[in-house]
């Protein structure tokens, strides 16, 4: 029991020095994002390899959003008019993505309030979210895929 001890231990110790390291590197590349409310470290690190070393490739936020699984598809018929979550696209972004939709719905009040007043609208919790996640998405896009914009010279 002992030997087993240590090495939980000495297991414990590794994975937070992995995680310090981890936490610097994702704060190096993308410092604004780390500053969102409900943003964690792992969730930006998912982000940042779901863009990978060449972030100009995504030319769009829609295009980010299909990459992520959380593009919107019309799922209409006869009278009625809506949209559902796309399944596809990469998994472990899109459950990040829920993560920081679940969040801000529970502590950030300007959240609450979008709820309440798209579900006074008729909206369903389902739809709310998936309006929040596609949100979630421009900022990220914004964060880690725009171009950076040129000064502009007169």
């Amino acid at each position: 029991m002992r030997a087993i001890a240590r090495r939980w231990l000495a297991l414990h110790e590794e994975i937070q020095a992995h995680e310090q390291v981890l936490d610097r590197l994702v704060r190096e590349k993308a410092p604004a994002l780390m500053k969102s409310h409900g943003i964690s470290t792992m969730t930006v690190a998912e982000m940042l390899i779901l863009v990978g070393d060449n972030p100009e490739r995504i030319k769009s936020e829609a295009a980010l959003a299909k990459l992520c699984g959380v593009c919107p598809i019309p799922a209409s018929s006869g009278k009625t008019n809506r949209m559902r979550l796309n399944r596809g696209g990469n998994r472990q972004a899109n459950a990040a993505i829920y993560r920081l939709t679940i969040v801000p719905m529970r502590d950030d009040e300007r959240t609450k309030a979008y709820a309440v007043r798209r579900t006074s609208e008729g909206k369903t919790r389902r739809e709310i979210m998936r309006c929040i996640k596609r949100y979630i998405v421009r900022e990220i896009f914004r964060h880690l895929c725009a171009p950076p914009t040129a000064p502009i010279y007169t």
